[in-house]
């Protein structure tokens, strides 16, 4: 203890500044920091703001394309569970209609494509054996 007292009485002068810079290094350093911080939201909020708008869209178009994915599933469930329900009907433009209670699939002469209706969405697809094997079963009715 008597070599820190005598220290402090020949040094007191670097004890003095060796205080004062880390005073002022605390200072700095939290003052930097704190500008540090401050600006790295600033960027973060610019550069979110900036793509906000492309964000949104991918957002709306995965959740479209999630829900579009999901009624069709559910369209080709109904479907198969519906296909003893189903009536043909050929229209006089050569173009013909399966009907069942929730499901309406329309198919254009010569096409290889059909507009079906579930649940109130339409949706174009390609004709797959699922939905031919829902027609051939209607038009054996």
């Amino acid at each position: 203890m008597e070599q820190w007292m005598l220290f402090l009485q020949e040094r007191w002068f670097i004890i003095l500044i060796a205080v004062v810079v880390l005073y002022l290094v605390i200072k700095l350093v939290k003052t930097v920091i704190k500008w540090l911080v401050v600006l790295l939201i600033i960027a973060a909020v610019i550069y979110y703001g900036m793509n906000y708008k492309d964000q949104i869209s991918e957002l709306a178009g995965t959740i479209g394309s999630n829900i579009s994915e999901t009624v069709k599933e559910q369209a080709m469930k109904a479907m198969a569970a519906e296909a003893k329900e189903a009536k043909y009907k050929l229209n006089s433009d050569g173009s013909y209609t399966v009907t069942t209670k929730n499901i309406q699939v329309d198919v254009a002469k010569g096409s290889d494509e059909a507009r079906i209706t579930f649940l109130g969405q339409s949706f174009n697809i390609k004709i797959n054996e699922v939905l031919q094997s829902f027609i051939d079963q209607a038009k054996s009715q």
